[in-house]
């Protein structure tokens, strides 16, 4: 630490020059010289006992002083470009094992460290990459969704949550966000201290979002991103269409013809001859075989005119002037129903009923005058028989015979 002093303080100088206070300077100073001693644990009060100092110095540093840590990071940005000279930058999550569950963001999740879900926390972070050094240029804590009382609905859990915020004093800003809006949103802020844009390289835990690559595209920043097998593409050689629709419908979306597929059965149905070869370093080469994520689809070639219906239903080429499909106009209107009043009925349209001409030939029916005398002289009186025995089809024929003995001449 004597050898390197001079070296720290004028790191300390460069990194911590912008805060006011003389004290936040060296106690700023005395953290860096902490965390460079020897000494597994880098928590307060180990720091302290190396640096033979209060740990309440430390802890205050830290946790209440006003001091402006993003003007710190823009600061050690600025010096790890200029020092690293990045050639990309490396997007990565980190855990940290907890064994109880106080600390901010701690829940059970897989950690990397344990190579198993258990009780840590998770910081991802943003590197300044070349092939001899890196550094750390920003970092978040991830915060799950048990943190945040806003992501959650049962409200023994919301008072969990808030009273866990306020005993670890998370910022209210401060809310569930997944990992890859996280590196969205630091790569964003690395370019507004000046960051040149460098290609940005990430493991299949943020390569296999869609909404994370389609982020850096639309930033305009490059990409190098690993996928697993089971991610969806279309071949090079697919060239979105656009179908044809008839006149006056809602044109479709560009597509594909054929749905998406795996990258697995892409790369078994190409074969080794149809991919590319590049130079992956150290004497290595690697292929590579071009397809179209299918989460996006470029700009379209024009497709086929549009289609007339009714000219293709009279097999005729579409006529000039011919009106289109359009709302009722004219003696249509006539014939709708007026408008419902609630408290007024509806008038009805009278409809006139047709009389029937009587036919020329119409007279007195033999029945009438006739079978009342038959039926005196055989002594039986008329009488109207059961409708259950005549059935549903007709009347019989004493009913008719005495229906029609009444009608006029």
């Amino acid at each position: 630490m004597k050898r390197v002093g001079p070296v720290l303080e004028a790191f300390a100088e460069q990194m911590l020059g912008g805060l006011r206070r003389r004290d936040q300077r060296e106690k700023g100073e005395l953290y860096l010289r902490g965390l460079l001693l020897d000494g597994k644990r880098k928590s307060m009060r180990p720091m302290a006992d190396r640096l033979g100092i209060d740990h309440q110095c430390l802890q205050q540093f830290i946790t209440s002083s006003t001091w402006s840590h993003s003007e710190v990071r823009r600061r050690l940005t600025r010096w790890a470009v200029g020092f690293v000279d990045p050639v990309a930058l490396v997007v990565d999550d980190s855990s940290f094992p907890k064994d109880g569950p106080a600390s901010p963001g701690v829940a059970r999740m897989y950690s990397c460290a344990l190579g198993r879900v258990g009780n840590c926390q998770i910081g991802v972070s943003v590197h300044a990459a070349t092939d001899w050094a890196s550094a750390a240029l920003n970092w978040r804590l991830f915060l799950p969704a048990s943190w945040d009382d806003r992501a959650l609905d049962d409200p023994d859990q919301i008072a969990a949550a808030w009273a866990r915020r306020a005993r670890a004093a998370i910022p209210d800003d401060q809310r569930h966000q997944e990992k890859w809006r996280l590196a969205l949103d630091m790569v964003d802020e690395l370019r507004g201290w000046g960051m040149p844009v460098r290609p940005v390289v990430a493991d299949a835990s943020y390569g296999d979002v869609a909404a994370f690559r389609q982020g850096l595209t639309d930033r305009g920043v490059p990409y190098l991103l690993a996928v697993t097998s089971t991610a969806t593409a279309y071949p090079a050689d697919a060239v979105p269409v656009t179908a044809p629709y008839p006149a006056g419908g809602r044109p479709p979306s560009p597509a594909r013809p054929d749905p998406p597929r795996d990258l697995r059965a892409l790369v078994t149905t190409a074969g080794m001859l149809a991919a590319g070869r590049m130079a992956a370093g150290r004497g290595r080469t690697q292929r590579l075989l071009a397809v179209h994520p299918a989460h996006r689809c470029p700009a379209a070639r024009p497709g086929p005119p549009r289609e007339d219906p009714a000219a293709d239903r009279a097999g005729l080429p579409r006529a000039q002037g011919r009106p289109r499909p359009g709302p009722f106009r004219g003696t249509l209107l006539d014939r709708l129903a007026p408008p419902r009043h609630p408290r007024q009925h509806r008038p009805g349209r009278l409809h006139t009923t047709a009389t029937c001409p009587g036919s020329p030939c119409a007279g007195p029916a033999l029945a009438g005058p006739i079978l009342p005398g038959v039926l005196a002289r055989t002594g039986r009186s008329p009488r109207r028989p059961s409708m259950a025995k005549a059935g549903s089809a007709g009347r019989s024929a004493h009913d008719r015979a005495a229906r029609l003995s009444g009608q006029p001449g």
